[in-house]
């Protein structure tokens, strides 16, 4: 719009005028400004603005929303837009948190709010240590000692970041064509709650329910309100496959969006067991009969690759899966 036409804005136009359409004007877009001045509320002809068009700013508008991510306990300042830099000021704080249950409005004279929020002398607004219930929506409206009022609205979400993951109980070796339990992920201490993720030799783990399955489970302190993840990887690693796999687990933050965190790798040894009808059992001398004091000597052989492990029990019968006494 011309400096004429805002500055004269009831001179002319009391009915609107139709847009004119940006078809006729390649690479343009057509707006239709309404300005209310008292005492009287006119229209502005449309004009075609030359494309990209990024902002355009009324007095007294807000122009959307700036998003802001605090950590928990650090302090946040926001500042009020448009706000003198010292009193006298014309200002208006408000909030509405998970502290209130509706817009609560902050005085410049202070309160009992100022251990949470407080109005600095520039017209900022301090939160000296920010909470989870600090989460919501602060909204700050100011007027320039020329009348100009200005509004400044935040979105305000927090975040905590844990410490690195940790492996609980790790399996010490795995069998092959069985379920067999890898460990228990750990994360403590994360706001929001975030993601726990298993990794096979340096790549994502995605559980399919048959050769991987993941076993999740979310607590939060009923104190705090920070997150505790846990996550328990079974696989059943196939016959023939890779004797010493690498697991890792790692914890991926929803806010703010950063690198994740990894725990240790750390190997196991796959063992596969030989049918028994390939293992033998040689004895020295043959037939295992000798005079008491005398020696014996038993040898099991099972062809395999790798070597399998050989395990020997005495006075028991294999039962399922198991020896029993």
């Amino acid at each position: 719009a011309t400096a004429a036409d805002t500055d004269a804005p009831c001179r002319k136009h009391s009915t609107p005028h139709p847009p004119k359409s940006p078809q006729n004007f390649p690479g343009t877009r057509a707006l239709l400004f309404k300005l209310p001045h008292p005492p009287c509320s006119s229209f502005i002809s449309p004009y075609v603005l030359p494309a990209p068009l990024l902002w355009c700013c009324l007095p007294g508008a807000v122009v959307g929303s700036q998003n802001i991510t605090a950590r928990i306990g650090k302090p946040l300042v926001l500042n009020c837009k448009g706000a003198p830099k010292k009193p006298p000021q014309q200002l208006e704080w408000k909030l509405n948190t998970g502290r209130t249950e509706a817009w609560k409005v902050l005085s410049p004279q202070g309160g009992p709010w100022d251990s949470v929020a407080r109005i600095l002398p520039n017209g900022s607004l301090l939160l000296p240590a920010v909470g989870i219930q600090d989460e919501g929506t602060f909204r700050c409206r100011a007027t320039s000692r020329n009348g100009k009022e200005t509004k400044s609205n935040y979105q305000v979400r927090v975040y905590q970041i844990p410490g690195k993951p940790e492996i609980v109980d790790p399996a010490s070796e795995l069998t092959a064509g069985v379920p067999n339990k890898v460990g228990t992920c750990v994360s403590e201490g994360s706001y929001p709650a975030g993601t726990l993720s298993w990794h096979l030799d340096g790549k994502p783990l995605i559980p399919d329910g048959k050769g991987a399955s993941v076993k999740e489970e979310t607590r939060r302190h009923p104190e705090t309100g920070l997150f505790t993840l846990q996550s328990e990887l079974m696989v059943t690693p196939a016959r023939g496959g890779a004797p010493r796999p690498t697991f890792s687990c790692s914890f991926s933050p929803s806010l703010p969006r950063r690198r994740a965190l990894h725990t240790a790798p750390f190997q196991l040894t796959v063992w596969e067991p030989v049918p028994l009808k390939e293992v033998q059992l040689m004895v020295e001398p043959e037939g295992g009969a000798v005079a008491p004091g005398s020696t014996v000597t038993l040898t099991c052989e099972a062809p395999a690759q790798p070597p399998p492990q050989i395990h020997w029990i005495k006075d028991a019968l294999w039962v399922g899966r198991g020896w029993e006494p």
